[in-house]
This record gives C-alpha cells, sequence and structure tokens, in this order.
C-alpha cells in the first residue's frame, strides 16, 4: 500500500506539471522556461502541501486549533514565497533576461505568495474532502458490519450467567491437589469475564487491557510448557489512560498460535507494551515454521488483523504506526499510538 500511495503521489505531480506548463504557457516565454517557472514553483506548493497534510492538518486542524492551523499555514506559504524570491530573480538575470533589470522584490513576492497560497489551499481542501468521503464510506461499512455481527450475536446468543455457573461447578470438582489446572480456569474465567462484560465500550482503562494481556499470556504459557520460552515486558508506568479494548489481541493470539514447535527449546514468544513520551509501543515477536522450501507455513496476514487494521484506521487516524516483519525463522508486530 505505501508503495502504490507512493506511486500515485509521484503520477499526480507530473500531471499537475504538465496541467500548468500547457496552461500558463506564455508566448514571451520560451517552452523551456516555463517549464523551469512550473517546475520551481512545483517544489514549493509540494513541500507546503506534505506540510500541512502530514503535520499541520492532523496535529492542529483536527484537533479543533484553528488559530495555531491558520498561522502556520500562512507561515510556511509565506517561507515559501519569500524562498522562491532570490531564486526567481537568479534565473531571470542568468537565463530568462540577461542584461534586463529583474522585478522588484515586492512584486515578486507578491505573485509568488498568492499562486503558492491558492494552489496549496485547493490541494490540501481537496485532499481533506476526499479523506472525508473515503472515512464516511468506510464508517458506513462498518455500520453495516455492526449490525451483522449484532444479528449474528442474537444468533448464537448464550447465557453468561449459566457459563460462569458451569465454570464455578467444573472449577468445584477439580480436584485441590491439581492446582494447575484450577489456576488456568480461574484465569479463563476472568478473561471471558472481561470479554463480555468491560468491552462493550469505545475505550477502556490500559490497567485492565493489561491485564487481561497477563492473563492470557500465562494460560499459553501454562498451556505450551517448558518447551516455550515466554518473555512478557510491560512497563510498569502504564496508567491513567485508556485505549480501545482488545487492540492488541489479534497480535498476541497470533504469536503463541504460530510460534514455532522446534526440539532444541529454540521456541520463543516475546511481547512488549511501554510508554515513549505520548506514544504507546506494542510489540509481538515469535518464532515460526518452515516448510521444505523454506517458506514460512503459516500466513499472519488473516481476519483478526485486518480487522485490527480497520480499528486503527477508524480509532486511530493519523495516530498510529503498524509495521510487520518476518524472515526465515521469526514474525515480529510493531504498533504504536499517540495517546
Amino acid at each position: 500500500m505505501t508503495q502504490k500511495r507512493t506511486w500515485y503521489n509521484i503520477i499526480f505531480w507530473i500531471a499537475l506539471y504538465f496541467f500548468w506548463i500547457l496552461i500558463f504557457q506564455k508566448r514571451a516565454f520560451a517552452f523551456s522556461k516555463t517549464m523551469t517557472v512550473e517546475f520551481c514553483y512545483l517544489l514549493f506548493i509540494a513541500a507546503n502541501y506534505y506540510f500541512n497534510i502530514y503535520y499541520n492538518v492532523p496535529k492542529f486542524l483536527y484537533k479543533k486549533k484553528y488559530v495555531a492551523f491558520g498561522l502556520l499555514f500562512l507561515a510556511g506559504v509565506i517561507v515559501a514565497a519569500l524562498l522562491r524570491v532570490p531564486l526567481a530573480t537568479y534565473l531571470g538575470v542568468h537565463f530568462f533576461a540577461p542584461g534586463r533589470k529583474p522585478p522588484g522584490f515586492y512584486q515578486l513576492f507578491v505573485n509568488s505568495f498568492i499562486n503558492i497560497f491558492i494552489w496549496v489551499i485547493c490541494l490540501v481542501a481537496g485532499k481533506i474532502i476526499m479523506d472525508r468521503i473515503r472515512f464516511q464510506k468506510y464508517v458506513d461499512l462498518m455500520e453495516k458490519d455492526k449490525v451483522r455481527n449484532e444479528l449474528d450475536f442474537l444468533k448464537a446468543q448464550f447465557n453468561p450467567h449459566f457459563l460462569f455457573n458451569s465454570i464455578n461447578s467444573i472449577y468445584g470438582n477439580i480436584d485441590k491437589n491439581n492446582s494447575s489446572a484450577r489456576g488456568m480456569l480461574l484465569t479463563f474465567s476472568d478473561m471471558l469475564r472481561y470479554q463480555l462484560y468491560e468491552c462493550n465500550t469505545d475505550s477502556i482503562s490500559i490497567d485492565k487491557e493489561v491485564r487481561y494481556i497477563r492473563n492470557y499470556v500465562a494460560l499459553q504459557q501454562t498451556r505450551n510448557g517448558e518447551n516455550l520460552v515466554v518473555d512478557l515486558e510491560i512497563d510498569e508506568e502504564l496508567r491513567g489512560f485508556t485505549v480501545a479494548p482488545l487492540l492488541f489481541t489479534a497480535f498476541v493470539e497470533n504469536a503463541f498460535k504460530y510460534v514455532s514447535h522446534h526440539d532444541d527449546k529454540a521456541n520463543r514468544v516475546e511481547i512488549s507494551l511501554s510508554k515513549k513520551l505520548d506514544n504507546l509501543v506494542f510489540r509481538a515477536f515469535n518464532t515460526k515454521e518452515k516448510n521444505y522450501n523454506g517458506e514460512a507455513v503459516i500466513n499472519h496476514g488473516g481476519i483478526g488483523i485486518a480487522n485490527v487494521k480497520r480499528r486503527l484506521e477508524l480509532l486511530y487516524p493519523y495516530k498510529h504506526e503498524l509495521a510487520m516483519s518476518r524472515n526465515d525463522s521469526s514474525y515480529e508486530v510493531v504498533l504504536k499510538l499517540q495517546i
């Protein structure tokens, strides 16, 4: 997706560049001179566009800091216009009209400011409108999925009280000497209670999410035994903020689901969660199996991962970075959230 987006951007700017050349071609200018002028404008306009799209808009406009957004927008255009003045003067003196007196500073600055301002505001506004349309389509799709999931849940609904009563009955019938089985059942009951009763909100305390991860890791560690090395590192300072519930679950589940099963105890799962400045950093790593051709046996890009990506796009637009990497022997996920 990143590579496609890069090519789309390149094609867009090339098309806009030739559009400018055809529209603004002057009889007094040679074609090559028009190309040079428009290319200079392209550099300053593109720089302002990306500055606004990737910094100014998400940092200030989307956070309703309109004054700061407007001041930064104007500052970017003013800087670009100021930088273009000496460049236009140099080109005029040495290439376009040698021997003639170049236009004054004020004239060049005003022309540069107006052109850059108009094009940047049109391009940024167009991008925001397109993103808003795509976002609305995505919200509509999520609403349809939500209704479908609610219907599916109603069809397969069970009585939670009956389920927990059954778990308590099973717990009471397990031999008291079998502390491992009793502990696993209690951990499972706590995880189930979290999913059924506490996750029906848009956000949840990080403390509860961390507890769920610890319970899941403990359950899997007990189930897999000594043939699996599990390294769980969670920052003790993680408190005082909320996250979307079960956001990291699919990655943790996949790490244990697809971990290797070598006989030499080289099987490893690493889970970490830490806070660095305003970012919450989650990492999941696991060793993996190979087939006879040296390729990975398991594909980690399942439905669960796709759902997480969609939730991140909806809940944390412009506020997350998701990186997945793999090699012949391992798989790693790193997720960064702005909190």
